[in-house]
């Protein structure tokens, strides 16, 4: 243990130490990691660029003092060569990522509601949004800025509404709407820890099966599941595409360990791909029905306000291929098959999930969203001491992508690890009858009929490789002692 007198150094610079102990301990670091003392100084006067010249020489002094201290009283250093990148890279948190994401997508109008948090990726597309042609709305509440959103796309494109777990919930009902009219629409959520107000400030994964089952009735929706900050900006891009394609909610889960970390990534390089093609004014075909659903697919022909030839009435209510209300159990069955069935289309169209680690082995390890880094490093250990673990990382849990089956075989054991509830065997009370299983665990036991296990964490805290590992190696010894 090595005490640094942090008032007491910072009091010989500022009157308030509070306000320059960041600066010291910043000085420090660099010394003892051998980090380049110019770029630290270049980045405190542009992060205090704004300000005068008086309060960037009162931090670099503070920094200077810190890297003075460490280089005087502690006997030891580290060394980490820096390894330069190759190719332009961007450092942003997974909220800028998402606003990026939305820029670059091509949708212009974001219907938000402030909530922690998901407001940062609001307020950065409002910063910069107009300067592309888009739109930020604040609504008087989630509610409407769902509705707003969903009035948005109906008008020939494709909007976003931006939120986290307690919004998304009120979100609901006009969701259901989007889902019955078959209007495209792009919803994240940044997931917080929860029920009610929860922890808002803390990570969890807790909203999976509200995405994909939250409403009322048979709502078919898409739902993704970014598992970094480079892929929280693809998966808006992705997400308006399959939106417009099927013409479907997509629902993109974030969380709020993405939100708020920061990770460089390569600089995006523009494509026209992803961008939608003009709002079709074409004339429709004379003949032609709002809602004439393909028998394979589900897909019908969108049909755009103002088309000639393409009036018709909107309705939230069970409607015929014309959009007119019917309440014949043919004509609802009818309607139901055809929204089913987009999902199924999607499916067909995705690749099976890489494997990280061995093909096959002992023991595989399933995780979606942002525990991707960590479960990974955690198998990256576990296979330098010589154990055959793997992982799998999903991107969609709704449609889940072919070939999952497939993989799980491949392995002895499978076990989710997720940052959502799930209970504890060792409770006294818990059993084979009622124990609790966390999301993703549940939907690949009753979907692929296997004997999957789950450990979770619902702490409010990102879960750490260690963790990870731990149990990995505990799961792979009950199993030789089972044997």
């Amino acid at each position: 243990m090595h005490e640094v007198p942090l008032e007491e150094r910072c009091k010989q610079l500022v009157s308030d130490p509070r306000k320059g102990k960041n600066m010291f301990v910043l000085g420090l670091l660099c010394k003892l990691y051998g980090l380049d003392a110019d770029l630290a100084r270049e980045q405190i006067a542009r992060i205090f660029g704004k300000k005068d010249e008086k309060v960037i020489r009162s931090n670099v002094g503070l920094y200077q003092a810190g890297a003075a201290w460490g280089e005087a009283n502690l006997p030891f250093k580290y060394r980490i060569p820096a390894t330069r990148s190759k190719e332009p890279q961007i450092v942003v948190n997974g909220n800028t990522a998402i606003a990026l994401g939305v820029i670059a997508s091509g949708m212009d109008i974001c219907a938000m509601y402030p909530i922690t948090p998901a407001t940062s990726a609001s307020h950065y597309l409002s910063e910069v949004f107009e300067k592309v042609g888009g739109l930020v709305h604040q609504a008087e509440d989630e509610i409407a800025a769902c509705a707003f959103a969903i009035g948005a796309s109906y008008a020939g494109k494709c909007a976003v509404t931006i939120t986290s777990g307690p919004g998304f919930s009120l979100k609901q009902e006009a969701i259901g709407l989007a889902v019955m009219a078959e209007i495209p629409l792009v919803v994240v959520n940044v997931q917080r820890g929860g029920p009610s107000t929860g922890q808002p400030t803390k990570v969890e994964q807790g909203d999976a099966l509200a995405a994909i089952y939250g409403s009322h009735g048979d709502a078919p929706k898409v739902v993704m599941a970014p598992c970094s900050i480079e892929d929280c900006f693809y998966s808006v891009i992705t997400a308006r595409k399959i939106a417009e394609t099927f013409g479907m909610v997509v629902v993109v889960l974030s969380d709020a360990s993405l939100s708020t970390a920061q990770q460089p990534f390569p600089r995006p390089v523009f494509s026209e791909d992803w961008l939608a093609p003009p709002v079709d004014q074409t004339p429709v075909p004379p003949g032609a029905k709002p809602y004439d659903w393909d028998p394979v697919t589900g897909l019908s022909r969108r049909f755009q306000p103002g088309q000639p030839g393409g009036m018709h009435t909107v309705t939230g209510l069970a409607h015929d291929r014309n959009s007119k209300v019917a309440y014949d159990p043919a004509i609802n069955e009818e309607g139901l098959r055809a929204r089913s069935l987009k999902l199924a289309a999607l499916q067909k169209t995705l690749m099976p999930p890489p494997v990280f680690g061995g093909d096959s082995g002992d023991l595989l390890l399933v995780g979606w969203g942002s525990t991707m880094g960590a479960i990974e490093e955690a198998v990256t250990r576990l296979r330098a001491d010589g154990l055959a673990v793997s992982s799998m990382h999903l991107r969609f849990l709704q449609p889940m992508p072919s070939g999952i089956r497939e993989i799980l075989g491949r392995f002895k054991q499978v076990m989710t690890i997720e940052g959502n509830w799930s209970d504890k065997p060792e409770d006294e009370l818990i059993d084979a009858d009622n124990r609790r299983y966390s999301a993703l665990a549940m939907m690949l036991r009753s979907r692929f009929l296997v004997d999957i296990d789950c450990w979770s964490q619902a702490r409010g805290q990102p879960i750490k490789p260690g963790d990870i590992a731990r149990v990995a190696r505990q799961a792979l010894q009950r199993k030789v002692n089972a044997s």
